[in-house]
């Protein structure tokens, strides 16, 4: 009888994840492909300096930074200092500490999947995570973990074949770095447009064009970052109330 039970329940959890896979490859698919074309670069950057495709395979599967691991690319040719690696990396990837904080209430009750959600949480997957339209019926967890999975998949492969054939690959990449931005900016309009309340987006565009005016181009990136932190931290119990809200709506 138990053996049965848990037969059930396996079929259960396979009918969910599949559900879950068949609905949130769609909302994937513009990340796959800005991902692999941009890691297809990184990894044709690491082939030119020398290094075997395991290399740019290796870092996708494990640093999964973006920016990081094409800084990571010519630290490796530096002196060994691993306080400046870290400083470098906290630095570029400190961003992140505002995703985990909108994805909170997103990722509650996720069970073990929280560690890889937690772990993969790059800007196009967050910003698909967190305003993406789950079809009733759709388990979140689920959702939230194959969006995770094919983005991270699909730049472990641009890198890796980049590493393998790079010598064969001849096309100007100039400017594709932009298709990132641009994606990016869709993302966050469409997101936009399905808000009731656009509040955060406009305390954070408001921060960081003030940031931008004050300190200038080239070193407004950390205090639009702060501020944006100081504002939804303080606003979050209101914000939270909202979210609320809106999840019981749906």
């Amino acid at each position: 009888m138990s053996s049965g039970t848990n037969n059930d329940n396996n079929l259960y959890n396979h009918g969910e994840a599949s559900a879950a896979l068949k609905a949130a490859f769609p909302h994937s698919i513009p990340v796959m492909g800005a991902y692999f074309f941009l890691s297809l670069t990184y990894g044709l950057m690491m082939k030119s300096n020398g290094y075997s495709f395991i290399y740019p395979m290796f870092m996708a599967m494990v640093i999964y930074g973006g920016s990081v691991e094409f800084i990571v690319a010519d630290m490796l040719l530096g002196s060994f200092d691993p306080l400046a690696a870290f400083l470098v990396a906290f630095m570029v990837n400190a961003r992140h500490l505002f995703y985990g904080l909108a994805m909170l209430s997103k990722y509650r009750g996720v069970g073990k999947k929280k560690f890889y959600l937690i772990f993969a949480m790059s800007d196009e997957t967050f910003a698909v995570n967190s305003s993406a339209v789950i079809p009733r019926g759709v388990d979140h967890g689920w959702f939230y973990f194959w969006v995770s999975l094919l983005d991270q998949l699909s730049w472990v492969l641009g890198a890796m074949c980049g590493g393998l054939f790079g010598s064969l690959i001849q096309f100007d990449v100039k400017g594709i770095g932009f298709a990132m931005t641009a994606m990016f900016l869709s993302i966050f309009a469409d997101n936009f447009s399905k808000e009731k309340n656009h509040a955060s987006s406009f305390a954070g565009l408001a921060a960081s064009l003030a940031c931008l005016l004050i300190f200038g181009p080239d070193d407004f990136l950390i205090p639009s970052m702060i501020s944006i932190l100081v504002i939804l931290t303080l606003a979050k119990p209101k914000l939270d109330v909202f979210w609320n809200a809106q999840e019981d709506e749906k």
